[in-house]
């Protein structure tokens, strides 16, 4: 079965979270920290905390995720609270102990500062997703909303977190500057994202035409949890009948989803489209949207 990782997957695994961290750790330590922004999610928080407490950002970020994990471990199981922690582990690590004693910090002008600072972020984001894995913080308190409130889109739960964030920092800085400093740096880090990996946070339809289908559907199932539809077809020019493989993904899955039909059949005809709205299990419910 593919969802069985080899040694070398592990390996390149840990070569993604420690380059994300680092990317990570260089927009929040040189740009986002000194210039009095803090652009949503717990890293956000650790920043805020920084400034009354005297403990390193990257540690700050790892206590306050330790109910977000315990909550992950109950509720959305063992094996994406162990990935999410190994990556979690990593950042904060690279964080405190890489970046922070030795790369200097950007103080001129904060405008500069929220734009790279968010960039930065965002590409170490985007890689850390590839792999199939989160840093925590936001995300699983997203995941966690989600199962409370199954109507509420995962984007717009995370953009609640953020923007409650943000909207502390007004105290904390006391200037209004820093939550607007802080959108800009958040929008560049969700554009960044975007750019790395298709789509927005809406969901992406995937639908695949080879006569490996029932494989890849299996594959997508298993390591994904999404669900899969086979759609009776016919080709026009070989006059024989098929089946077409239809699913939809977050776009965080995207491309984990490319990966197995690329190991499964590398000629395969994928179509990929950008949805609008998803209403079903898994997305938005129906019912709540009336």
């Amino acid at each position: 079965m593919l969802v069985k990782k080899t040694k070398k997957e592990w390996i390149v695994d840990i070569i993604y979270d420690f380059i994300g961290a680092l990317l990570q750790a260089i927009g929040i330590h040189c740009f986002i920290s000194p210039c009095n922004i803090a652009p949503g999610g717990v890293s956000g928080l650790a920043i805020l905390l920084n400034r009354f407490i005297a403990i390193p950002i990257g540690t700050l970020v790892l206590i306050i995720n330790v109910p977000l994990i315990i909550m992950a471990y109950i509720y959305l199981g063992r094996k994406f609270t162990f990935k999410t922690l190994k990556t979690l582990l990593i950042s904060s690590l690279v964080l405190d102990f890489f970046v922070t004693p030795f790369f200097p910090q950007y103080v001129g002008d904060r405008l500069i500062g929220s734009l790279f600072g968010g960039i930065f972020v965002g590409l170490a984001l985007a890689l850390v997703f590839m792999r199939g894995t989160t840093t925590g913080g936001a995300d699983i308190a997203g995941k966690l909303l989600q199962m409370k409130f199954p109507y509420m889109q995962t984007g717009y739960a995370l953009m609640l977190i953020d923007f409650v964030v943000i909207g502390v920092s007004i105290l904390v800085f006391r200037n209004i500057e820093s939550a607007l400093y802080g959108i800009i740096s958040m929008v560049c880090t969700n554009q960044a994202i975007d750019m790395i990996l298709y789509g927005k946070d809406k969901g992406t339809m995937v639908t695949v035409v080879s006569p490996y289908n029932e494989k890849i559907a299996e594959e997508i199932m298993d390591q994904l949890d999404r669900g899969v539809t086979f759609l009776k077809s016919r080709g026009a020019y070989s006059k024989k009948d098929t089946e077409t493989l239809l699913c939809v993904v977050d776009k965080r899955q995207f491309y984990q989803v490319k990966n197995i039909i690329d190991e499964i059949d590398s000629s395969a005809f994928i179509i990929v489209s950008e949805t609008k709205e998803t209403f079903g299990e898994g997305f938005k419910d129906r019912e709540n949207n009336r």
